[in-house]
């Protein structure tokens, strides 16, 4: 039960941040970093197991029969993200505190970017690929809230969009991805996968699943040409991009190619997709970063090229590039955290990102300037700093590759390319804010920042350079641990060491160090070029795309959803003869061997008055109060049959809901025309007749060859389990509260929610009230006759009376909760048909809200209730008990949640109808106490 309190740690610090909005700012801070902090520490207890080459994993079944369990594993690669993204964590909340002006939600900053730190610690600890996905999107969505955290600015929502457009279709891509792997192999859990890599390369469907968990893996990780959403999610808070683009999100599609390396890697189209994905990213993003003015925008620009750089790593095929990658991961994490601090702290001092003002900021904040000016080192690659380590490595694993064949020359070559430009945009960030002459017009006077507001940023540069003097004491049982994850089998030998001696590499990083000085130095001939390319916006082109796909959705919404019910019923019901008929001209014959049951006169006088009751509604649908007797024929009809084939409780349930549909439907029905105009021309008519009479035949010779077949049913099952297994001899009932009760408790829950919505519609509508009948009578003068007010208070109690009766019987004979709620309803209803509304309201408060409410609780926590009995959810607990001097009975919890349904029922139909009948009163504007 450990592993799984490392992600409820931080929901919990999630939900406790949210509750904070009284406290000061240092009391929210501190209640903010409790939890978090926790699940450090426990995971730091784990961490010598997993250093010991063991797999920690804990497993809670969750949905059996699909083989879906809520796992957790923590080894090598999951145990690096989860301190990354605990210890950045816990350091941007705490920057956070200083940067937030006083007048920005501080808790709803936490709780949102403690719900992402649920979700990325859900990623990479899941040990099933479900489970996995569940919280891939539910980074999105967290990320989605905290790029629009300052939801006024339009950049900040037009970016939230495009993030959750951009990463929420990869991960589409990506659950159907998984499902194919979990199909190939027949599991869902990680460990299989992993360890099924010859059977998932060999299957047919290899190939495309691929391609599919690529997608979700770049589009996460900006990769070419999903890069341009990184960008745009600048917009929000700069804690929430340190976060983001250095430890969690962006890091999540590297993580992907990671976990999955060992099933996914060593294929042809694996090194061909990922390799140029990830160069091309590399190149792009690296040149482009060098023309960004706006500080965020650079590092933007250059955490897209760096996850180019992982990503080409992990393309490349040999396991030291692996470990480079895994290496490199971490050290990104570190500079690149600390670098958009450090630009948080300008834009704060300063209020201002343009480094076209900003110059000079030595001479103001020469303390901040340090510790930007080493992150910035590092992630140019300059010696002593961890940086120079992994890109070293990343050059060296450039020369071992056969990708291109004998041009295979061109990837060193490029690499050294991008290394120069990462050193030049480095350099313009570190020349162009602290030197460079004076500032132009700030908006601020520039200052240096709080001091606890710069502690985050040097713990993360007095990494950067404890990992680049002593990359062995600092790094090597982690990255160790985590590469033999990547790998599996044995982990090959490599060294992390400042000095190799004079090699190619070596000469690699001096050739990139030197050309990016020169480019920087010569940058104006670069700008020029720059200048004089086609600007082609990529936040223009999706715009423009949404809005042509939006447009395209639309005409075909307006072209098929045009408000005629006659035409949505024309589509559907042909398409039910496509599907459902067709198979029919392919079966040798339509009758089975089994003789059909012979027709009585009973059987035959019932099908006919249905028959006619069906046929009369269709006849007289223009006169609407006629149509509706026809209606309520047929519904007594079907109630008549259940009670003819022994379905008493059926027959029960159709006939309640028969009189509480009927008087609702009458309700309706007084505030529209009483006639129904004719609106079908005589071509119309004959083309449903047609597709009806076709409809009909079709539903006949399927009934038909159904009932000449043998029937393999399951009833006996329910038969014979329902009193051993649910405590009850009514078959009927214990399949509603035992072996469907989930489905039970959704049924009730969807009735409240319709109960609700009428409610809604119906509080505030405006309706005029017909003074006649169709023929111009007025109404009766008496609105509520005294013979009938007289008769329905003495029938109240005694229907009262034979609710309770039917309820609770309901578990071994016909009758339940469901019912006797109806005949509650009914009992009620007839008074307020006797007394009205009003009348009702003054004598018998109810809040029908808290009522369904209430159902829905108890029938809830009853099925949780089960857990206590060690029993599935939901699963009847039932018992005999002696009571004295009445003897032995039954005892069950379905009774209980039966309670749950009847007070549901009766909550929603007396809401719907107070809802309805109000506004027939005299007070109509009067809002009803529902």
């Amino acid at each position: 039960m450990t592993l799984i309190w490392i992600p409820l740690l931080s929901l919990l610090g999630s939900i406790i941040s949210a509750r904070t909005g009284k406290l000061t700012r240092n009391q929210s801070t501190t209640l903010a970093l409790i939890m978090p902090v926790i699940a450090l520490l426990m995971t730091i207890s784990l961490a010598p197991v997993v250093f010991s080459g063991k797999v920690i994993r804990e497993s809670f079944s969750w949905v059996p029969t699909l083989g879906i369990d809520l796992s957790f594993r923590l080894d090598g690669l999951s145990l690096l993200f989860v301190f990354m993204i605990l210890v950045i964590g816990i350091l941007v909340i705490f920057y956070a505190r200083y940067y937030l002006s006083s007048k920005d939600s501080l808790p709803k900053l936490y709780a949102y970017l403690m719900l992402f730190m649920t979700a990325m610690l859900g990623v990479v600890m899941s040990n099933n690929v479900i489970q996995l996905w569940f919280f891939w999107e539910l980074t999105s969505i967290s990320s989605f809230l905290l790029i629009s955290y300052w939801w006024q600015q339009s950049k900040a929502r037009e970016g939230a969009v495009m993030a959750l457009t951009i990463t929420g279709a990869g991960g589409l891509a990506l659950l159907a991805g998984l499902l194919l792997l979990g199909n190939i192999v027949g599991s869902y859990n990680l460990d299989v996968i992993l360890a099924s890599k010859e059977l998932i390369q060999a299957h047919d469907w290899y190939e495309v699943a691929l391609i599919l968990v690529l997608l979700g893996a770049f589009t996460k990780s900006a990769q070419f040409p999903f890069h341009f959403w990184l960008p745009h999610a600048m917009a929000a808070p700069t804690p929430v991009s340190a976060y983001l683009h250095s430890a969690t999100m962006v890091k999540a599609g590297v993580f992907l190619l990671a976990r999955f390396y060992p099933a996914l890697a060593g294929t042809d189209i694996w090194f061909l997709i990922v390799s140029f994905t990830g160069l091309a990213t590399l190149i792009f993003a690296a040149y482009i970063a060098l023309f960004k003015h706006d500080l965020k925008g650079l590092l933007a620009y250059s955490t897209i090229s760096h996850l180019g750089l992982i990503t080409l790593l992990f393309g490349l095929g040999t396991e030291l590039a692996a470990v480079a990658a895994i290496f490199h991961i971490i050290n990104h994490a570190t500079f690149k955290a600390s670098l958009f601090m450090a630009t948080g702290i300008i834009d704060h001092e300063t209020g201002t990102r343009d480094m076209r003002k900003l110059n000079g900021m030595w001479r103001f904040m020469p303390y901040t300037a340090t510790l930007a000016m080493v992150a910035a080192a590092a992630m140019a690659g300059v010696p002593l700093l961890n940086g120079f380590l992994s890109k070293e490595m990343f050059f060296a694993e450039t020369l071992h590759q056969q990708l291109l064949g004998s041009m295979s020359w061109l990837i060193p070559v490029l690499a050294t390319v991008a290394g120069a430009f990462a050193v030049a945009y480095s350099a313009r960030f570190i020349h162009d804010v602290f030197f460079n002459g004076e500032p132009v017009d700030l908006p601020k006077q520039p200052s240096e920042a709080p001091r606890y507001m710069r502690v985050p940023i040097e713990i993360l540069v007095a990494l950067c350079l404890l990992v680049g003097i002593t990359p062995n004491f600092a790094v090597k049982d982690i990255l160790s641990a985590a590469s033999l994850a990547v790998l599996g089998g044995q982990l090959p030998e490599f060294k992390v060491a400042l000095w190799h001696g004079f090699n190619l590499p070596l000469l690699m990083s001096a050739i990139a160090v030197c050309g990016g000085l020169l480019l920087y130095t010569q940058r104006r001939h670069l700008f020029k070029f720059q200048a004089s390319l086609s600007y082609v916006s990529a936040k223009q082109t999706f715009d423009n795309t949404l809005k042509t796909v939006i447009t395209w959705c639309r005409e075909k919404i307006n072209d098929i959803e045009n408000g005629s019910l006659q035409r949505y019923l024309f589509f559907m019901f042909a398409m039910v003869l496509v599907f459902a008929g067709w198979p029919l001209f392919e079966m040798s014959q339509l009758g089975g061997d089994k003789a059909p049951t012979p027709i009585d006169m009973h059987n035959a006088m019932g099908a006919s008055l249905l028959i006619i009751g069906a046929i009369s509604t269709v006849i007289w649908y223009s006169s609407r109060v006629i149509s509706l007797l026809m209606l309520s024929v047929v519904g007594l009809m079907v109630s008549i049959a259940f009670t003819r084939f022994s379905a008493p409780d059926l027959a029960l349930t159709q006939l309640t809901v028969e009189v509480v549909t009927i008087i609702l439907l009458m309700l309706a029905l007084f505030f529209l025309p009483q006639r129904s105009p004719r609106e079908s021309g005589s071509s119309r008519i004959v083309r449903d007749l047609a597709i009806s009479g076709a409809l009909g035949i079709i539903v006949a010779s399927i009934c038909y060859a159904m009932v000449t077949r043998p029937l393999e049913s399951i009833s006996e099952y329910f038969l014979v389990n329902a009193k051993t297994g649910g405590g009850g001899t009514n078959v009927v009932n214990v399949i509603l509260v035992d072996f469907r009760g989930f489905d039970t408790l959704g049924e009730i829950c969807v009735l409240a929610i319709a109960a609700l919505g009428i409610y809604k519609l119906l509080i505030n509508l405006p309706l005029i009230m017909p003074k006649t009948d169709s023929q111009g009578r007025p109404w009766a003068k008496e609105r509520y006759p005294m013979l009938l007010a007289s008769i329905s208070q003495s029938l109240l109690p005694l229907a009262l009376l034979v609710s309770f009766y039917i309820f609770l019987r309901g578990h071994n004979l016909p009758g339940g909760g469901f019912i006797a709620g109806l005949v509650t309803a009914v009992a009620f209803i007839l008074q307020y048909i006797a007394h009205g509304s009003n009348w009702i309201a003054a004598r018998l408060t109810i809040n029908y809200r808290k009522i369904i409410s209430a159902g829905v609780a108890i029938a809830a926590f009853t099925g949780v209730g089960s857990w206590l009995f060690a029993k599935p959810f939901m699963k009847t607990w039932f018992d005999y008990f002696d009571i004295p001097l009445i003897g032995e009975i039954e005892l069950a919890s379905a009774l209980v949640f039966d309670l749950g349904v009847y007070i549901t029922v009766v909550g929603s139909t007396l809401m719907i109808l107070a809802s309805l009948g109000q506004l027939t009163a005299n007070e109509a504007k009067k809002e009803v106490n529902v």
